[in-house]
């Protein structure tokens, strides 16, 4: 068989003639090798979290249905919202726990199948952080050579150094939320950048009365009162979201449109800090410059930054062939620090293993306490074209 009919017998990791493909098996079983438990999580998943959490790329293309109660399910478009929630319904919340998976998952995608097979990892409650990011780096290129690809090209970036660099800055709250969401839209976020210069929202909405009466009120009270006016007008809810959490976002618009004001100077910093991108230990290097010239407290996230270096490099990683950039992110709205995409340089670039940390999302998901939590998939059928072409 030619290498292009063979590559059409593994789509989501079935090889040809119908059996599983061993490659997918065996990596999963090494993981199983290292200590990770392999999941089995339910196909079928409560819509609310994926619509909440998963990021604007992920909602648009998700499988949605509705139950006679009018509970909406998808089916799961990735596994570590359905991993984290058997994780955190397992008795195990807390504690140190690793887990692995394989199996399909579901979002459209123009011309083709809308199944996808992804192995993975995701690891819950380590303290030692940076360790376990340099770890899931480590496993996910593991990966890629098993499959036959020697020479990746991998990227990383680090949320965090973005959110501590954003907490410097004098606007307020809302503004600091919404910056922070909108680094995974770039153009949203120039937009957001603009509007502060200028000195709040330029935009004059039908309903900008209603805003601007609402700004600055009893916080309490204004929820209590654009909740009743969404009941009474017989919204119940909008795209998986309550009307309480309607009401969060009309209220969140009233504080972005009122007065806020961003100096020049500091969107240029901004700008220069985003523009920052090369080798690990020389981007370290130029944040550190740049903190200390505009005075940004960035000491903590960059401590953790050249932590995680040292760990990649004990890992025998090289960290010069790493390509680290401020701006890089993926898509996804729960990622709150390290970030990874392994890809080919022959092929389209489409990420081949990817992932990164998620700290926040276990308690976003319910749980009382936080837990530190990093993962990463592994796109399986796009992995299958190695080693089946030679």
């Amino acid at each position: 068989m030619n290498a292009d009919g063979q590559i059409a017998g593994l789509k989501n990791g079935i090889a040809a003639g119908g059996k599983p493909d061993p490659r997918a098996e065996g990596l999963v079983a090494s993981y199983e090798r290292a200590g990770y438990r392999r999941l089995f999580p339910a196909m079928l998943q409560p819509a609310e979290p994926f619509l909440d959490l998963s990021g604007e790329d992920i909602r648009r293309r998700m499988f949605l249905t509705t139950a006679p109660s009018g509970e909406e399910f998808c089916l799961r478009p990735d596994l570590t919202i359905p991993v984290s929630l058997d994780y955190l319904q397992s008795g195990q919340a807390g504690r140190a726990q690793g887990y692995c998976y394989l199996g399909p998952v579901f979002r459209h995608r123009a011309g083709t199948s809308g199944e996808v097979m992804q192995a993975g990892i995701e690891s819950f409650g380590r303290s030692d952080t940076t360790a376990a990011d340099a770890e899931m780096l480590a496993l996910g290129l593991e990966a890629v050579t098993q499959y036959g690809l020697t020479k990746p090209d991998v990227q990383i970036g680090d949320v965090a150094l973005f959110s501590a660099m954003v907490a410097a800055l004098d606007v307020a709250p809302a503004w600091k939320r919404r910056l922070i969401k909108d680094f995974n839209r770039k153009s949203n976020l120039a937009q957001d950048l603009n509007r502060l210069v200028l000195g709040g929202s330029n935009e004059r909405p039908e309903y900008q009365g209603v805003l601007a009466a609402l700004a600055g009120s009893d916080p309490k009270g204004a929820h209590a009162l654009v909740t009743d006016l969404l009941s009474i007008a017989g919204i119940s809810a909008v795209g998986g979201r309550s009307v309480g959490e309607i009401a969060d976002r009309f209220l969140e618009q009233a504080t972005l449109g009122a007065s806020a004001k961003l100096p020049r100077e500091m969107r240029a910093v901004i700008e220069k800090f985003l523009a920052i991108a090369g080798e690990p230990d020389e981007a370290a290097a130029a944040l550190r410059a740049l903190a200390a010239e505009a005075k940004l407290d960035l000491g903590g996230a960059l401590d953790l930054f050249e932590s995680r270096i040292g760990f990649l490099a004990a890992r025998g990683i090289d960290v010069g062939a790493l390509r680290f950039a401020t701006a890089f992110s993926r898509g996804f709205d729960y990622y709150s620090g390290f970030l990874f995409e392994i890809t080919d340089p022959s092929r389209t670039g489409d990420p081949l293993v990817a992932g990164g940390r998620y700290d926040a999302l276990l308690s976003r998901l319910g749980s009382t306490q936080p837990i530190p939590a990093v993962g990463f998939s592994v796109w399986v059928e796009r992995l299958a074209i190695y080693g089946s072409a030679s």
